[in-house]
């Protein structure tokens, strides 16, 4: 964990760690606090609106956003957002592996 205080606490990735992966052309992104105190802030910062605000151009497709209460996670289905998936793509990041670290830079909302 950041050596950060609680109060300085700027970007998602001050608070949680994520994990992605991929079907077809659907990324799969996980997003996990390393505090149970802070799901709460994580559930109001990101929601499918937001991320699909802050990237319009690369999730064009719908998100689903499931909620793991007992986990304190968040786990995001994000379709049509990976160019037509891994035989498809001529993406460099045809897996969407880097989704994940986009979230995790997004500002935490006050």
């Amino acid at each position: 964990m950041t050596s950060r205080r609680r109060n300085q606490r700027t970007i998602v990735r001050d608070i949680a760690h994520a994990r992605a992966g991929d079907k077809g052309n659907t990324s799969n992104i996980n997003v996990w606090t390393y505090d149970a105190d802070d799901y709460g802030l994580l559930k109001r910062t990101l929601t499918p609106e937001r991320i699909k605000r802050e990237f319009p151009n690369l999730f064009r497709g719908e998100i689903e956003r499931y909620e793991i209460d007992h986990l304190h996670g968040l786990n995001f289905v994000l379709h049509d957002a990976l160019e037509g998936g891994v035989n498809a793509s001529l993406n460099l990041d045809s897996h969407g592996k880097s989704w994940s670290y986009l979230i995790l830079g997004m500002a935490l909302d006050p």
